[in-house]
């Protein structure tokens, strides 16, 4: 592995069975596993881990194992498809709608687990990494870090290493590649993709921009929760930026982590699409009007994928004060529903109708959305 990367790049097959041995022999590390006791041997789970022989074992019986842990408790139930759209012994830039900071890749990764195959690399952003112990878990994982503090300066040449590092991840270490469409979790439920992101893809070979980009297999995956994670964190946080920048408080993220784990979900659709699709793209463009062809194209991709639950129609019709989408959820649901908007929307430093117009967003937009590509009036 090139030096160059060391700050940044997941563990290597070797350091992470090292990292393994030394992390599931801790007496205090074991005592944390402890809130798995209700569903797993903790003792058993232990002695399987630490006899694991390969990385993808390592990560089928810990990652996989607290993912289902979690998963049982909070989803009624998963719909995975697409898989026949890629080939996985194959190398693609994975570019999702970002609505948990943890989940939306984990589904991705137990996809490919489901099918015989180890995780891709994924991003997650240092700033969430709170302590050691996460940034240990993580990079055992998989997980390359993005670096986002800094100076002016040092921001950018750390967006420069990121880009080199994801090309080097494809083309050399031939290791697929998942990432947010955009710097930050979606607020109110309108996916779009950040142009920065694909631009940040160019800069470690920009005299071969497109061609790169190409080879690269850019794929949109997309994720619909029945029931948003983190909906009334999302919702508040707007509420709040009305009038002045949002500030998050300290040990916010790793709330919101929490949170978005241990919530109530429902329903999960996980979608991979097709690798985007560049015959239409035209050299007479300038390179920012090709990237912005093909953040179209990623968008509509996830729209047309986004799975809309009874609850998407409820809002969109709230909003819109019609029973336009009637057909398409029961009375009991739209109650029910509307309970649960109650209950999120109460909260001590935001009025209520603040919230509920939040809260609304988060559910009408992947509708409207979905519209617009039909082309149909929203």
């Amino acid at each position: 592995m090139k030096n160059q990367f060391n700050n940044i790049r997941p563990y290597t097959e070797k350091e992470t069975l090292y990292a393994v041995n030394k992390l599931f022999t801790s007496p205090d590390f074991i005592r944390k596993l402890s809130i798995f006791e209700d569903k797993i041997n903790v003792k058993e789970w232990v002695e399987e881990v630490l006899a694991c022989k390969s990385e993808f074992e390592f990560h089928l019986a810990f990652a996989n194992r607290v993912f289902h842990y979690f998963i049982e408790k909070t989803c009624t139930n998963i719909h995975y498809s697409g898989m026949d759209n890629i080939n996985p012994k194959n190398q693609y830039f994975f570019i999702g709608n970002h609505r948990d900071i943890v989940l939306d890749s984990s589904f991705l990764q137990t996809y490919y687990f489901n099918n015989g195959y180890d995780e891709t690399r994924s991003a997650i952003g240092d700033n969430l990494l709170a302590n050691s112990l996460f940034t240990e878990i993580a990079r055992m994982h998989k997980m390359f870090l993005v670096l986002r503090s800094g100076t002016l300066k040092e921001r950018i040449a750390n967006t420069h290493l990121l880009s080199s590092y994801i090309h080097h991840s494809i083309f050399e270490e031939k290791e697929s590649v998942w990432i947010a469409q955009r710097n930050g979790r979606t607020k109110n439920g309108d996916d779009k993709t950040q142009q920065g992101i694909l631009k940040m893809l160019t800069l470690a070979d920009p005299e071969n921009a497109m061609q790169k980009l190409e080879r690269m297999q850019i794929t949109p995956v997309t994720i619909s929760y029945q029931y948003e994670p983190c909906d009334q964190l999302k919702a508040r946080e707007l509420a709040l930026s009305e009038k002045a920048p949002y500030k998050k408080q300290p040990g916010e993220d790793t709330k919101s982590i929490f949170e978005g784990i241990t919530g109530f979900k429902g329903e999960v659709h996980f979608v991979i699409g097709k690798p985007i699709r560049f015959d239409g793209l035209s050299q007479e463009l300038s390179l920012n009007e090709n990237l912005a062809e093909l953040c179209e194209q990623i968008d509509n991709q996830i729209y047309s994928n986004y799975f809309l639950y009874p609850q998407n129609y409820i809002a969109i019709d709230i909003q819109d004060n019609s029973n336009r989408f009637s057909n398409d959820y029961t009375e009991v649901e739209k109650s029910d529903f509307m309970s649960y908007l109650d209950k999120k929307s109460t909260i001590f430093d935001v009025p209520k109708e603040k919230m509920m117009k939040y809260l609304l967003d988060i559910y009408a937009n992947p509708v409207r959305n979905k519209l617009r590509i039909k082309n149909l009036n929203i």
